[in-house]
């Protein structure tokens, strides 16, 4: 899954107002965290994950890392929060960041 930079511009535009709904920090991509990244991303399809961890090239690696964990596609990352998005199997119009934004406009 590649975003071209229209569909980019268009989810970091609906992210920018979504607060983060997971948190990695010096215990790193644990089961834990990367069960609930998953479940927040079928859920809302587009999610932010803030990353409070020491250095901005371990950081830089963690969100990679994290993004082909979970099959998705990193679609900013502005200091230590990255914005991750994949489409959901089954979509819930009352649970997606996605299809919510598209039915307030």
């Amino acid at each position: 899954m590649s975003l071209k930079g229209a569909q980019k511009k268009e989810l970091r535009a609906i992210g920018h107002s979504l607060n983060p709904v997971v948190l990695v920090s010096d215990d790193g991509l644990s089961a834990g965290v990367i069960k609930e990244a998953e479940r927040a991303l079928e859920d809302h399809e587009l999610i932010k994950v803030r990353f409070v961890v020491g250095e901005r090239d371990e950081r830089a690696e963690l969100i990679a890392s994290l993004a082909e964990k979970l099959r998705a596609e990193v679609v900013q990352v502005i200091g230590k929060i990255g914005l991750y998005y994949r489409p959901a199997r089954k979509p819930n119009p009352k649970l997606s960041n996605i299809l919510r934004n598209s039915l307030d406009q």
